[in-house]
């Protein structure tokens, strides 16, 4: 592996000209009494196969940590887990 990219989250996804973009972000500080805000830091496009793919990954994760009792799945939101504090 030649580089490693570090993101906060994804801020947006889209769906254009047949592919997916990801926009990663990362969490830049505003001023001393203003939230962070995100600003988009590298975009990663790829074919919907791979898309399928890499949600699948995904989720077989998010059920690995839930098992795991690293995440825990919340009443409002029941297919969504949430991290444990």
């Amino acid at each position: 592996m030649d580089k490693e990219v570090f993101a906060d989250g994804i801020g947006q996804i889209h769906f254009a000209g047949n592919m997916f973009r990801f926009d990663f972000v990362t969490l830049q500080p505003s001023g001393d009494s203003e939230p962070a805000t995100a600003q988009v830091s590298q975009r990663v496009i790829m074919p919907p196969q791979g898309f399928l793919g890499a949600m699948n990954s995904m989720q077989q994760m998010v059920d690995k940590l839930v098992a795991a009792g690293v995440l825990q799945k919340t009443q409002n939101t029941p297919d969504l887990p949430a991290a444990k504090e």
